[in-house]
């Protein structure tokens, strides 16, 4: 067979390749992709929305001081605060998938607007490696624009099972950081890590998460259970 034809057969066999290779990204990953990019899109509509709705809500207060204010990520957003703490005005100012850094750029409309009597915060969850790149940027935000505001600085919580157990470790290491940081700015500081942890396990206990990350019901009644005595002290 002569040099011609061997070249001749591979390019035929790479060229084979390609187009299955092509197929099956066109069946299989293409379907996904799209997916994915729909969810992305469906998440910032979301995401604009809820900025939308803080700037309407924030000209509704004006009339009048907000005890609480709430920002975070998921653990947050689903936090009934109305139910739990009827005796005061609050507000839910939290967003489910949040990061540090996209807490850091809508800051003004969540919080600073509104500049509450207190503001809670529990984030870094969703970014917890890269979460003290923005963490201390938002306590001198506060200072700055929110002088007469206290801050509350809520800690991790910890986690379980297989796909979020690993993070304890992580969270374990960033609760001593926030913690530190609270001292240093003058914010108060709550342990929610401490009262869910099993020490038999090193995880969250059981009755307290849905999944090994989100709350159950009796995990929302320690964290309130933690927070409220701070609040009253602080709104007495």
């Amino acid at each position: 067979m002569t040099k011609k034809k061997i070249g001749i057969i591979v390019a035929i066999a790479v060229a084979v390749v390609l187009a299955a290779s092509a197929g099956y990204y066109l069946i299989a990953e293409l379907p996904k992709i799209r997916q994915k990019e729909a969810q992305i899109r469906e998440y910032e509509e979301f995401y604009a929305q809820r900025l939308s709705d803080y700037a309407r809500e924030n000209l509704r207060y004006g009339d009048y001081e907000v005890d609480v204010a709430f920002i975070g990520d998921s653990l947050t957003a689903g936090y009934d605060v109305e139910a739990n703490y009827p005796e005061y005005i609050v507000t839910n100012r939290a967003i489910g998938g949040e990061t540090t850094y996209g807490l850091r750029d809508r800051l003004a409309v969540s919080v600073l607007d509104l500049k509450p009597k207190v503001c809670v915060m529990l984030i870094g969850g969703n970014n917890p490696d890269t979460m003290f790149e923005d963490y201390e940027d938002m306590l001198i935000t506060f200072q700055q624009h929110m002088p007469l505001t206290k801050i509350v600085l809520i800690s991790h919580a910890p986690t379980s099972g297989e796909h979020w157990g690993h993070r304890n470790v992580t969270f374990a290491y960033n609760n001593v950081k926030i913690k530190l940081l609270a001292d240093k700015y003058r914010c108060e500081y709550v342990d929610i890590y401490s009262p869910m942890f099993d020490l038999e396990t090193g995880e969250m206990k059981d009755e307290y998460t849905v999944d090994g990350a989100h709350f159950t019901a009796a995990g929302y009644a320690v964290y309130t259970a933690q927070l409220k005595p701070v609040l009253d002290a602080l709104l007495k």
